[in-house]
């Protein structure tokens, strides 16, 4: 008996894949048919991956041509399986009206100069004329308002568009907000984690940042609820992580960088920052003293594959502009903050980099502003 690929699609049009509405051929399952003599090959995507699935499918397509088109015909069925991938179970936040990035600074243990290089990035971002904000969100231990000399200062309340917000304190072109500001200087905060989420939800979406290009969170160092809380309130562009050379530190900052990159956080790292590199004597300007180890967190980054965005010195001048409450980079034409602006750029451009994988609504455009690569919507 001689059949046609017509008979054998009439016949699939009587069945359907399981679980989906629609029979075999109108709902496109059918990849191909091929007919030669009584032999027949019917190719079939199903999205249904369980074995189950496969053989009844299998089942029904060579029952149904046995009955309605030849019982003698010899049939192969070829099931391959597009099943929709699962949508990751990502923690995510909601993005803040005004503000266009979101990047952490976090390290693997304190100690290492993570305030420091948040707000000598900061002041460099600042400097290079983007609108630029930090959220100090190391709740036990906040230092941004003493690197910016406003610790005594107090967040005013503001009225935008009929709600109370809070306004954070400028200082040198930099938005600031910490919980340093409704503590006194003496105080303990002895807080559990949902306290220190709420506290820091209220200073996220309670606070007229206005308009920002970036906005950077200061993270508490290690890896726990608070890292958690920010990365289920805010979208992150992505994160620094800031270590020593010292092995003990680069172990700890390994951690950080894990953190980043579980498949349920998924933030990009930018890069890492080599903190306390050498450091170099005033009247040896050409010597460099690897106090802490050499080029650890650069080895670091090559064997994570994460860019090495700077190597910042030791120099008394740092712990004293910190100190005094005037970052470093403010310091002109000076070794130290030549190190700060490279850093900077270098995380600027990696902003860049991720911000270009984006849909094209997210699309980042690059201009040049006071020489270095600016990122805006």
């Amino acid at each position: 008996m001689k059949f046609s690929k017509k008979d054998i699609e009439n016949a699939l049009k009587t069945i359907t894949v399981p679980g989906e509405g629609n029979n075999m051929i109108d709902s496109k399952a059918v990849k191909n048919i091929v007919v030669f003599d009584d032999e027949v090959v019917v190719d079939i995507t199903i999205s249904n991956p369980s074995l189950q699935a496969k053989k009844r499918t299998e089942v029904d397509i060579l029952k149904t041509i046995h009955e309605r088109v030849y019982p003698k015909a010899k049939i192969q069925v070829n099931i391959s399986v597009n099943a929709p991938s699962k949508p990751k179970n990502e923690i995510k936040g909601k993005p803040i009206p005004g503000i266009q990035n979101v990047v952490a600074v976090a390290s693997g243990k304190g100690g290492v100069g993570k305030s420091t290089v948040t707000s000598n990035m900061a002041v460099s971002l600042a400097k290079m004329g983007f609108k630029v904000g930090i959220l100090d969100a190391d709740i036990y231990g906040p230092s941004v308002p003493i690197m910016f000399d406003v610790a005594h200062e107090k967040p005013l309340a503001v009225q935008v568009n009929g709600t109370s917000k809070m306004q954070p304190i400028e200082a040198y072109g930099v938005k600031i907000l910490s919980i340093g500001f409704f503590t006194k200087p003496n105080q303990a905060v002895v807080w559990r984690g949902p306290m220190a989420a709420k506290a820091l939800n209220q200073m996220i979406f309670d606070a007229a940042w206005g308009e920002l290009d970036f906005l950077l969170i200061d993270l508490p160092p290690g890896t726990g609820d608070i890292h958690l809380s920010i990365m289920q309130s805010l979208p992150l562009n992505g994160a620094v992580v800031v270590s020593t050379p010292q092995t003990v530190a680069l172990a700890d900052a390994k951690k950080g960088v894990a953190m980043f990159q579980q498949e349920s956080i998924n933030v990009p790292v930018l890069g890492i920052v080599e903190n306390m590199a050498y450091f170099t004597p005033e009247e040896l300007p050409k010597n460099k003293y690897y106090i802490f180890g050499q080029e650890g967190a650069k080895h670091l980054a090559e064997d994570l594959r994460v860019p090495l965005l700077g190597e910042i010195p030791i120099v008394q001048s740092i712990r004293e502009a910190g100190d005094f409450g005037r970052p470093a980079a403010l310091q002109d034409k000076t070794p130290t903050q030549k190190a700060f602006i490279t850093m900077t750029q270098n995380m600027v451009q990696e902003v860049v980099k991720r911000n270009d994988q984006l849909p094209p609504t997210e699309a980042i455009k690059i201009t040049t502003m006071a020489g270095c690569s600016a990122v805006k919507k």
